[in-house]
């Protein structure tokens, strides 16, 4: 982003002109989690799955592209246990997820492309260790395959990750038990509000404003200023330095469809770089640097969490300095900043900072990237 004083436009110009219209943007000091194999390049095919609310209640079929990713995608975006049960068919150890003594109402998602698969009215007890069903949701959102030794391998339809296995010594009406692994699921109770918000500061706010727009579950987006006072809450003064605001987004979102925690990965492996302190590409001072503002105890947890287990992954070189903060107040930035990408997609600075964030939402997160954006 542009500063009115000029100087660091003038910097992003004088280097695009000396590297001859090359790209800006600049991805993260990554660590060797980041060394993808080979994109996968064969047919990625379609999926239809029924869609249900946090109730159980069926929304309808929808028709999506499958989920193929890379095995080091697979790895930086999954926990390590999730990354081992999920995409190399092993199990948690009975009685250590979870889900297994569970009887709150709602339905479960697939860990790994939130694909709803089973519901709370199909749970039974049993002494396994693991949550059994006597059926998923929908027929068609799960797959039964053999695998290895796996007989009756049940597998997310979409994304092929791995949940758990069938067994035919389940109660009737089905006689099936569907043993399904706690760390494959994601739950969502059924009094979930279909309506959260997440703050979020990574550099100039155009880029991630256009990132979360693209994002699946996410209703709206809106580029403002959080960290400092009312009286200096405007572009020109925040441009300064020295307001206490960072540039940020405010994202409203369905946490039915989308999780806090997801958007979270896409704020650490797709809107910036976390390791840059007070500065994000080109953009240099306090107001670009990298925080995520709280609105509860909840966030504050899954924040932090986040940062611990990305610095025990070693997925950057360098160290993550986002701040994790309580957020004060949001304050909306003039009209002009808003929805700045889908408005100015041939500006030097879009192209060369940020729609490659867009695209590398669409290359990191294909389960989660969509065509059409939120307001």
């Amino acid at each position: 982003m542009h500063e009115p004083s000029g100087s660091t436009r003038r910097q992003f110009l004088i280097a695009t002109a000396v590297a001859g219209g090359s790209a800006w943007f600049l991805w993260p000091d990554r660590g060797a989690a980041f060394d993808d194999s080979p994109p996968y390049s064969g047919p990625v095919g379609e999926v239809t799955i029924t869609e249900f609310s946090p109730g159980g209640v069926s929304a309808g079929a929808v028709t999506l592209p499958k989920v193929i990713k890379t095995d080091a995608q697979w790895r930086r975006q999954l926990s390590p246990l999730g990354y081992v049960v999920l995409r190399k068919f092993d199990d948690e150890t009975p009685f250590s997820g979870a889900f297994h003594k569970n009887h709150e109402a709602g339905i479960y998602r697939c860990a790994a492309c939130d694909t709803p698969v089973f519901g709370s009215a199909d749970k039974f007890d049993t002494n396994t260790g693991w949550p059994s069903f006597t059926k998923p949701l929908a027929a068609a959102n799960i797959a039964i395959v053999q695998h290895g030794m796996l007989p009756q391998a049940i597998v997310c339809a979409r994304c092929e990750s791995f949940l758990g296995d069938l067994f035919d010594d389940g109660p009737q009406p089905t006689g099936l038990r569907h043993c399904i692994n706690s760390v494959s699921l994601r739950f969502v109770p059924a009094n979930t509000p279909r309506s959260a918000t997440a703050v979020f500061a990574g550099g100039c706010f155009w880029g991630v404003d256009a990132v979360y727009k693209h994002t699946r579950g996410v209703l709206s987006v809106t580029s403002g200023y959080a960290g400092g006072a009312a009286s200096t809450a405007n572009y020109e003064t925040v441009s300064d330095g020295a307001s206490g605001h960072a540039e940020s987004v405010r994202v409203t979102y369905d946490p039915s469809l989308v999780s806090y925690e997801t958007l979270l990965k896409v704020f650490f492996l797709v809107a910036h770089d976390p390791t840059q302190l007070n500065r994000q590409g080109p953009d240099t001072g306090p107001q670009y640097r990298s925080s995520i503002f709280v609105v509860d105890a909840a966030q504050k947890v899954a924040a932090e969490t986040a940062v611990a287990n990305l610095e025990k992954m070693k997925l950057f070189n360098r160290k993550i300095v986002t701040a994790v903060v309580p957020l004060d107040k949001f304050y909306p930035a003039e009209a002009y900043h808003q929805n700045y990408l889908a408005l100015h997609p041939n500006e030097p600075y879009i192209r060369y900072n940020d729609i490659p964030k867009v695209e590398a939402l669409k290359a990191e997160f294909t389960e989660l990237y969509r065509e059409n954006v939120a307001s």
